[in-house]
Order: structure tokens, then C-alpha cells, then sequence
């Protein structure tokens, strides 16, 4: 990964994500739905952070316009200082293969593909060149732990090497900010930490930013900050 960056050069950056006022409402007239209604949050470099609030209160929401995947109704996005908000489908599309990773509750591994080749793949796709494919591909796998298990496709793997392939995938290129929704959801408690072990690992050694969302209150103990969402509303951040 990536050498460590000093306190000051992270200090003296801007936040890597930010949101001002967001809301989405999806559909019209009385049939609309109000998903977020002004939220924003601001999180610097080299942080672990959890949206946690019940089914429905936007998390999914927020990490999906936090990622590019969605645009808001109303209110900004900023990716280390730019706005991304009004980004053509195009530019979203180039933004989440170089700056971003995304991880979700679904591994979404090519079933016929090794785990090295389902991070390979991510690479391909996110247009890193052939010469640096297997170096990238090789270190990310390294990193998750999982080097001995590189070259068995995901029905032989457990749901935890599953999601620890994935993470591999999505860390390789190498973004500035991991967003991963309920990436714990389908573990057990025991591959859940696994995961979590590997997301702080991460963030000490590997200078990520990673901003999840997760209903455990075990994992609310142990990331440096968590933002509380009720009704498409953050109302508490601690």
C-alpha cells in the first residue's frame, strides 16, 4: 500500500469527503419518498466512519450519492476539495474506478474467476496498466490475508475470505476513500471482526479513509467516529 503520509501533510489536507445539506427524494407529489433531507458531514483523511441508524433512516442512500453512484436532489458533494455533484454519468463512472472503492453486503465476485483474477479484473476495469496489474493485484490480496488463498474461485471460500477478496478488489487501485455498505451484515460475528481487523488495518497502515454503515454495536465501538441517521436526518455524530 501506500507509504505513510506525516501528521502534518494529513493535517493541512482538504477533508476527503464532505456534503452539505443533502437530500433525495425519489418520485413526485404525494407518492414521493424523501430518502435524505439535509444531511451533511465532513470526514477528514485517515478515519473509520459508521453511518448506523434503523432500515429506512438513508444510509444506504447517503453512502450511494458519497459514492457517486446517485446524485442528490439537493445540496453539494466534495471529493478532496471538488465538487462531484455535477458530474456528467461519465465523469461519476472515470471517479469510482480511480478515487473510490466500493464494498458491498453482496461479495459481487465473478464465480468462475479465482480470487486473483476477480482482482485483476477490478483493475482491468479501472484502467490500471498491464505492467502494474499483477503487482497491485498481488499486494492488495497480500494485504486482506489472503496470498494462500489467491487461486480457489469464491464457492471455495468461506463468506469472510469471500468479502476479504473483495475488499482486495475494491482497495487495489489504490482510492482515496473506501465506502462499504453493511459489509458485515452476511458474517458471523467471528468473520465480521475479521473484516473490521482488516478495514483499521487499513486505515493505520495503508492511509485510507473508509466510511461504513453497519447496525452493530460492536462494531460502533471500535471506529473512530459514528454519525446517527433517523428519518433521512443525521441527529447525532459521536
Amino acid at each position: 500500500m501506500a507509504l505513510p503520509e506525516t501528521k502534518e501533510s494529513v493535517t493541512n489536507r482538504n477533508p476527503v469527503v464532505k456534503a452539505f445539506g443533502v437530500a433525495r427524494t425519489f418520485g413526485s407529489g404525494a407518492s414521493a419518498v424523501h430518502a435524505l433531507k439535509g444531511a451533511s458531514l465532513s470526514v477528514p483523511h485517515g478515519r473509520l466512519v459508521a453511518l448506523k441508524g434503523r432500515s429506512g433512516s438513508g444510509k444506504t442512500t447517503l453512502i450511494n450519492l458519497l459514492g457517486a453512484l446517485d446524485r442528490p436532489s439537493e445540496g453539494s458533494i466534495y471529493l478532496e476539495g471538488t465538487e462531484i455533484t455535477g458530474l456528467s454519468d461519465k465523469a461519476r463512472t472515470l471517479l469510482r474506478r480511480s478515487r473510490l472503492g466500493l464494498i458491498f453486503q453482496s461479495f459481487a465476485l465473478v464465480p468462475l474467476m479465482s480470487a486473483y483474477e476477480n482482482v485483476e479484473f477490478g483493475l482491468r476495469i479501472s484502467g490500471v496498466p498491464s505492467t502494474l496489474r499483477r503487482e497491485r493485484a498481488e499486494e492488495a490480496l497480500e494485504f486482506v490475508g489472503m496470498t494462500p488463498r489467491k487461486s480457489h474461485r469464491p464457492f471455495e471460500l468461506s463468506g469472510g475470505e469471500q468479502q476479504r477478496v473483495a475488499i482486495a478488489r475494491a482497495i487495489a487501485h489504490r482510492p482515496v476513500l473506501l465506502l462499504a455498505d453493511e459489509p458485515t451484515a452476511e458474517l458471523d460475528s467471528r468473520m465480521g471482526l475479521q473484516v473490521m481487523k482488516v478495514f483499521k488495518d487499513l486505515v493505520a497502515q495503508g492511509n485510507m479513509t473508509i466510511v461504513m454503515t453497519t447496525h452493530d454495536p460492536a462494531i460502533m465501538e471500535i471506529v473512530d467516529h459514528v454519525y446517527t441517521l433517523e428519518d433521512g436526518q443525521i441527529v447525532d455524530e459521536g
